[in-house]
Protein backbone atom coordinates (compact mmCIF):
# COMPACT_ATOMS: atom_id res chain seq x y z
CA UNK A 1 0.00 0.00 0.00
CA UNK A 2 1.35 3.41 -0.99
CA UNK A 3 2.37 5.69 1.87
CA UNK A 4 0.70 9.11 1.73
CA UNK A 5 1.46 12.50 3.22
CA UNK A 6 -1.35 11.85 5.73
CA UNK A 7 0.45 8.75 6.96
CA UNK A 8 3.58 10.83 7.54
CA UNK A 9 1.58 13.49 9.42
CA UNK A 10 0.01 10.84 11.64
CA UNK A 11 3.37 9.17 12.34
CA UNK A 12 4.99 12.50 13.25
CA UNK A 13 1.92 13.70 15.16
CA UNK A 14 1.75 16.92 13.13
CA UNK A 15 -0.66 18.39 10.61
CA UNK A 16 -0.62 17.57 6.90
CA UNK A 17 0.17 21.24 6.28
CA UNK A 18 3.32 20.99 8.41
CA UNK A 19 4.53 17.99 6.43
CA UNK A 20 3.86 19.88 3.21
CA UNK A 21 5.83 22.90 4.43
CA UNK A 22 8.79 20.68 5.33
CA UNK A 23 8.75 18.95 1.93
CA UNK A 24 8.34 22.12 -0.12
CA UNK A 25 10.28 24.43 2.21
CA UNK A 26 7.35 26.82 1.78
CA UNK A 27 6.96 28.08 5.36
CA UNK A 28 8.99 28.22 8.55
CA UNK A 29 8.82 25.02 10.60
CA UNK A 30 10.67 24.67 13.91
CA UNK A 31 13.73 22.46 13.88
CA UNK A 32 12.12 20.04 16.30
CA UNK A 33 9.03 19.52 14.12
CA UNK A 34 11.17 19.32 10.99
CA UNK A 35 13.20 16.49 12.54
CA UNK A 36 10.03 14.62 13.48
CA UNK A 37 8.66 14.91 9.95
CA UNK A 38 11.92 13.82 8.32
CA UNK A 39 12.25 10.88 10.72
CA UNK A 40 8.68 9.78 9.97
CA UNK A 41 9.34 10.02 6.22
CA UNK A 42 12.47 7.89 6.64
CA UNK A 43 10.73 5.22 8.74
CA UNK A 44 7.80 4.99 6.35
CA UNK A 45 10.02 5.15 3.23
CA UNK A 46 7.91 8.04 2.00
CA UNK A 47 8.95 9.66 -1.28
CA UNK A 48 7.25 12.97 -2.18
CA UNK A 49 5.32 13.00 -5.44
CA UNK A 50 7.64 15.16 -7.54
CA UNK A 51 5.24 15.20 -10.49
CA UNK A 52 2.45 16.64 -8.37
CA UNK A 53 4.88 19.17 -6.96
CA UNK A 54 5.87 20.25 -10.47
CA UNK A 55 2.25 20.59 -11.52
CA UNK A 56 1.53 22.88 -8.58
CA UNK A 57 4.59 25.05 -9.08
CA UNK A 58 4.68 24.78 -12.89
CA UNK A 59 8.43 24.42 -12.45
CA UNK A 60 10.57 21.28 -12.41
CA UNK A 61 14.08 22.71 -11.92
CA UNK A 62 15.17 20.20 -14.57
CA UNK A 63 17.09 21.13 -17.73
CA UNK A 64 17.34 18.81 -20.73
CA UNK A 65 20.54 18.39 -22.75
CA UNK A 66 20.75 16.65 -26.13
CA UNK A 67 24.14 16.05 -27.76
CA UNK A 68 25.14 14.05 -30.87
CA UNK A 69 27.79 11.51 -29.85
CA UNK A 70 28.94 8.61 -32.03
CA UNK A 71 30.84 5.53 -30.78
CA UNK A 72 33.80 5.98 -33.15
CA UNK A 73 34.07 9.75 -32.86
CA UNK A 74 36.23 11.41 -30.21
CA UNK A 75 33.74 14.32 -30.10
CA UNK A 76 32.20 12.38 -27.21
CA UNK A 77 34.93 13.84 -24.97
CA UNK A 78 34.06 17.33 -26.19
CA UNK A 79 30.37 17.03 -25.39
CA UNK A 80 30.95 15.33 -22.03
CA UNK A 81 33.12 18.31 -21.06
CA UNK A 82 30.35 20.67 -22.23
CA UNK A 83 27.86 18.71 -20.10
CA UNK A 84 30.10 19.04 -17.04
CA UNK A 85 30.22 22.81 -17.47
CA UNK A 86 26.43 22.94 -17.79
CA UNK A 87 25.75 20.66 -14.83
CA UNK A 88 28.16 22.38 -12.44
CA UNK A 89 26.65 25.77 -13.27
CA UNK A 90 23.04 24.60 -12.96
CA UNK A 91 23.76 22.92 -9.63
CA UNK A 92 24.61 26.30 -8.09
CA UNK A 93 21.06 27.45 -8.79
CA UNK A 94 19.24 24.30 -7.73
CA UNK A 95 18.74 22.78 -11.18
CA UNK A 96 19.32 19.20 -12.30
CA UNK A 97 20.43 18.04 -15.76
CA UNK A 98 19.04 15.24 -17.91
CA UNK A 99 21.56 14.19 -20.58
CA UNK A 100 20.56 12.30 -23.74
CA UNK A 101 22.35 11.33 -26.96
CA UNK A 102 20.80 11.85 -30.40
CA UNK A 103 23.54 9.80 -32.10
CA UNK A 104 23.47 12.47 -34.84
CA UNK A 105 20.01 11.19 -35.93
CA UNK A 106 17.12 13.62 -36.48
CA UNK A 107 14.36 11.13 -35.60
CA UNK A 108 16.13 10.21 -32.38
CA UNK A 109 16.45 13.91 -31.59
CA UNK A 110 12.68 14.38 -32.07
CA UNK A 111 11.94 11.41 -29.81
CA UNK A 112 14.11 12.90 -27.07
CA UNK A 113 12.38 16.27 -27.31
CA UNK A 114 9.00 14.53 -26.95
CA UNK A 115 10.32 12.66 -23.92
CA UNK A 116 11.62 15.85 -22.34
CA UNK A 117 8.24 17.47 -22.91
CA UNK A 118 6.67 14.80 -20.68
CA UNK A 119 9.25 15.59 -17.98
CA UNK A 120 8.09 19.22 -17.84
CA UNK A 121 11.64 20.53 -18.22
CA UNK A 122 12.27 24.22 -17.60
CA UNK A 123 14.65 24.58 -20.54
CA UNK A 124 16.61 22.73 -23.21
CA UNK A 125 20.24 22.91 -24.33
CA UNK A 126 20.94 21.11 -27.59
CA UNK A 127 23.67 20.55 -30.16
CA UNK A 128 21.39 20.03 -33.17
CA UNK A 129 21.83 17.58 -36.02
CA UNK A 130 22.58 19.09 -39.42
CA UNK A 131 18.95 18.68 -40.57
CA UNK A 132 16.27 21.35 -40.89
CA UNK A 133 14.72 22.29 -37.53
CA UNK A 134 11.57 24.26 -38.27
CA UNK A 135 9.62 21.38 -36.67
CA UNK A 136 10.65 22.80 -33.29
CA UNK A 137 8.20 25.68 -33.68
CA UNK A 138 5.30 23.27 -33.35
CA UNK A 139 6.94 20.71 -31.08
CA UNK A 140 8.17 23.21 -28.48
CA UNK A 141 6.58 26.56 -29.24
CA UNK A 142 7.00 28.84 -26.25
CA UNK A 143 6.81 26.08 -23.63
CA UNK A 144 10.39 26.61 -22.49
CA UNK A 145 13.55 28.41 -23.66
CA UNK A 146 16.23 26.74 -25.78
CA UNK A 147 19.95 27.35 -26.11
CA UNK A 148 21.85 25.79 -29.01
CA UNK A 149 25.48 24.84 -28.51
CA UNK A 150 28.35 24.22 -30.96
CA UNK A 151 26.03 24.50 -33.99
CA UNK A 152 23.44 26.91 -35.38
CA UNK A 153 20.19 25.15 -36.40
CA UNK A 154 18.43 25.63 -39.71
CA UNK A 155 14.86 26.92 -39.60
CA UNK A 156 14.67 27.88 -35.92
CA UNK A 157 16.02 30.90 -34.05
CA UNK A 158 17.17 30.99 -30.44
CA UNK A 159 20.26 31.72 -28.36
CA UNK A 160 23.47 30.05 -29.60
CA UNK A 161 26.79 29.44 -27.83
CA UNK A 162 29.64 28.48 -30.17
CA UNK A 163 33.38 28.40 -30.61
CA UNK A 164 34.97 30.85 -33.04
CA UNK A 165 35.57 28.11 -35.61
CA UNK A 166 36.35 30.48 -38.48
CA UNK A 167 39.06 32.33 -36.56
CA UNK A 168 40.59 29.11 -35.23
CA UNK A 169 40.84 27.62 -38.70
CA UNK A 170 42.07 30.87 -40.24
CA UNK A 171 44.85 31.23 -37.67
CA UNK A 172 46.03 27.64 -38.17
CA UNK A 173 46.27 27.92 -41.95
CA UNK A 174 47.79 31.41 -41.76
CA UNK A 175 50.52 29.98 -39.50
CA UNK A 176 51.29 27.21 -42.01
CA UNK A 177 51.48 29.72 -44.84
CA UNK A 178 53.85 31.97 -42.89
CA UNK A 179 56.11 28.97 -42.40
CA UNK A 180 56.44 28.75 -46.18
CA UNK A 181 53.77 26.18 -47.11
CA UNK A 182 51.77 26.78 -50.28
CA UNK A 183 50.18 23.37 -50.85
CA UNK A 184 48.11 22.87 -47.71
CA UNK A 185 45.68 19.98 -47.58
CA UNK A 186 42.37 20.26 -45.71
CA UNK A 187 40.59 17.28 -44.12
CA UNK A 188 37.14 17.56 -42.60
CA UNK A 189 34.01 15.72 -41.60
CA UNK A 190 30.70 16.30 -43.46
CA UNK A 191 29.68 19.85 -44.29
CA UNK A 192 26.24 21.18 -43.41
CA UNK A 193 26.90 21.78 -39.72
CA UNK A 194 28.24 25.03 -38.34
CA UNK A 195 31.57 23.68 -37.12
CA UNK A 196 32.61 22.10 -40.42
CA UNK A 197 31.25 24.93 -42.58
CA UNK A 198 33.03 27.65 -40.63
CA UNK A 199 36.32 25.77 -40.49
CA UNK A 200 36.50 25.26 -44.25
CA UNK A 201 35.63 28.92 -44.77
CA UNK A 202 38.48 29.90 -42.44
CA UNK A 203 40.81 27.66 -44.45
CA UNK A 204 39.76 29.23 -47.75
CA UNK A 205 39.90 32.80 -46.49
CA UNK A 206 43.42 32.40 -45.07
CA UNK A 207 44.62 31.10 -48.44
CA UNK A 208 42.93 33.90 -50.40
CA UNK A 209 44.16 36.62 -48.02
CA UNK A 210 47.72 35.43 -48.61
CA UNK A 211 47.42 35.67 -52.40
CA UNK A 212 47.23 31.92 -52.92
CA UNK A 213 44.66 29.93 -54.87
CA UNK A 214 42.10 27.62 -53.28
CA UNK A 215 42.80 24.26 -54.96
CA UNK A 216 39.81 21.98 -54.44
CA UNK A 217 41.79 18.83 -55.15
CA UNK A 218 43.59 19.53 -51.86
CA UNK A 219 40.31 19.34 -49.90
CA UNK A 220 38.94 16.04 -48.57
CA UNK A 221 35.48 15.81 -46.99
CA UNK A 222 33.98 12.61 -45.56
CA UNK A 223 32.55 10.90 -42.50
CA UNK A 224 34.52 11.90 -39.44
CA UNK A 225 36.33 8.71 -38.51
CA UNK A 226 39.86 7.40 -38.03
CA UNK A 227 40.02 5.50 -41.35
CA UNK A 228 39.03 8.51 -43.42
CA UNK A 229 41.64 10.60 -41.67
CA UNK A 230 44.24 7.97 -42.54
CA UNK A 231 43.18 7.51 -46.19
CA UNK A 232 42.62 11.20 -46.93
CA UNK A 233 46.07 12.07 -45.58
CA UNK A 234 47.59 9.32 -47.72
CA UNK A 235 45.88 10.65 -50.87
CA UNK A 236 46.88 14.25 -50.20
CA UNK A 237 50.51 13.40 -49.48
CA UNK A 238 51.13 10.71 -52.11
CA UNK A 239 48.91 11.94 -54.97
CA UNK A 240 48.65 15.70 -54.43
CA UNK A 241 52.10 16.41 -52.98
CA UNK A 242 50.96 18.63 -50.11
CA UNK A 243 53.62 19.86 -47.68
CA UNK A 244 51.19 20.63 -44.85
CA UNK A 245 47.84 19.36 -43.54
CA UNK A 246 45.15 21.08 -41.56
CA UNK A 247 42.75 18.51 -40.11
CA UNK A 248 39.53 20.06 -38.85
CA UNK A 249 38.48 17.51 -36.25
CA UNK A 250 40.16 15.32 -33.67
CA UNK A 251 39.31 11.81 -34.80
CA UNK A 252 40.52 12.46 -38.36
CA UNK A 253 43.68 14.11 -37.01
CA UNK A 254 44.31 10.88 -35.11
CA UNK A 255 44.07 8.90 -38.33
CA UNK A 256 46.31 11.36 -40.13
CA UNK A 257 49.05 11.10 -37.49
CA UNK A 258 48.89 7.30 -37.73
CA UNK A 259 49.40 7.45 -41.52
CA UNK A 260 52.41 9.75 -41.16
CA UNK A 261 53.88 7.45 -38.52
CA UNK A 262 53.28 4.29 -40.59
CA UNK A 263 54.87 5.93 -43.64
CA UNK A 264 57.96 7.08 -41.72
CA UNK A 265 57.31 10.65 -42.82
CA UNK A 266 59.30 13.15 -40.81
CA UNK A 267 57.14 15.77 -39.10
CA UNK A 268 57.43 18.70 -39.55
CA UNK A 269 60.46 18.42 -41.87
CA UNK A 270 58.55 16.65 -44.66
CA UNK A 271 54.94 17.31 -43.67
CA UNK A 272 53.61 19.85 -41.20
CA UNK A 273 50.28 19.22 -39.50
CA UNK A 274 47.82 21.09 -37.29
CA UNK A 275 44.77 19.37 -35.80
CA UNK A 276 41.62 20.54 -34.05
CA UNK A 277 40.87 20.11 -30.32
CA UNK A 278 43.43 19.66 -27.58
CA UNK A 279 42.82 16.14 -26.29
CA UNK A 280 45.39 14.35 -24.12
CA UNK A 281 46.77 12.18 -26.90
CA UNK A 282 47.81 15.23 -28.93
CA UNK A 283 50.48 16.22 -26.40
CA UNK A 284 52.15 12.78 -26.21
CA UNK A 285 52.72 12.10 -29.91
CA UNK A 286 56.27 12.37 -31.23
CA UNK A 287 56.51 15.24 -31.91
CA UNK A 288 53.51 16.65 -29.96
CA UNK A 289 50.68 17.76 -32.24
CA UNK A 290 49.97 21.43 -32.85
CA UNK A 291 46.23 22.06 -32.43
CA UNK A 292 43.44 24.59 -32.39
CA UNK A 293 42.13 24.41 -28.85
CA UNK A 294 38.46 24.85 -27.97
CA UNK A 295 37.04 25.41 -24.50
CA UNK A 296 34.09 23.01 -24.17
CA UNK A 297 33.71 23.29 -20.39
CA UNK A 298 33.46 27.07 -20.69
CA UNK A 299 30.95 26.60 -23.52
CA UNK A 300 28.80 24.59 -21.12
CA UNK A 301 29.07 27.23 -18.41
CA UNK A 302 28.07 29.98 -20.83
CA UNK A 303 25.16 27.96 -22.25
CA UNK A 304 23.79 27.33 -18.75
CA UNK A 305 24.12 31.02 -17.85
CA UNK A 306 22.34 32.11 -21.02
CA UNK A 307 19.53 29.62 -20.41
CA UNK A 308 19.08 30.65 -16.76
CA UNK A 309 18.88 34.29 -17.82
CA UNK A 310 16.24 33.33 -20.34
CA UNK A 311 14.27 31.35 -17.73
CA UNK A 312 14.42 34.33 -15.36
CA UNK A 313 13.43 36.66 -18.20
CA UNK A 314 16.64 38.66 -17.96
CA UNK A 315 17.18 38.41 -21.72
CA UNK A 316 15.10 39.83 -24.54
CA UNK A 317 16.71 39.44 -27.96
CA UNK A 318 18.33 36.18 -28.96
CA UNK A 319 22.11 36.29 -28.82
CA UNK A 320 25.01 34.53 -30.53
CA UNK A 321 27.88 34.03 -28.12
CA UNK A 322 31.32 33.16 -29.49
CA UNK A 323 34.00 31.62 -27.30
CA UNK A 324 37.60 32.18 -28.45
CA UNK A 325 39.82 29.40 -29.73
CA UNK A 326 43.58 29.19 -29.20
CA UNK A 327 46.29 27.94 -31.54
CA UNK A 328 48.75 25.83 -29.56
CA UNK A 329 51.96 25.45 -31.55
CA UNK A 330 53.94 22.37 -30.60
CA UNK A 331 56.32 20.28 -32.68
CA UNK A 332 54.37 19.48 -35.85
CA UNK A 333 54.44 22.82 -37.68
Amino acid sequence: MRVTIRDVAKKANVSVATVSHVINNSKYVSEDLRRKVLQAMKELNYVPNSVAKRLRSKKSNIIGLIVPMLPDDTSSFFFISVAQGIENTLKKYGYSLLLSNSYEQLEREKELIKLFNTQMIDGLIIAPTKDEHSFMHEMIGNNYPIVFIDRIPKGFSSDCVLSDNFKGSYEAVYTLIKKGHKKIGFISGPLGITTSDERIEGYKRAIIDNNLEVVYSLIRIGEANFNNGYEFAKELVEKEGVTALFVANNVMANGTVKYLYDSNIKVPEQIAIIGYDDYQWTSVTNPPLSVVKQYPYEMGVKAAEVLLNRINRKSTKYGEYRLPTELIVRGTC
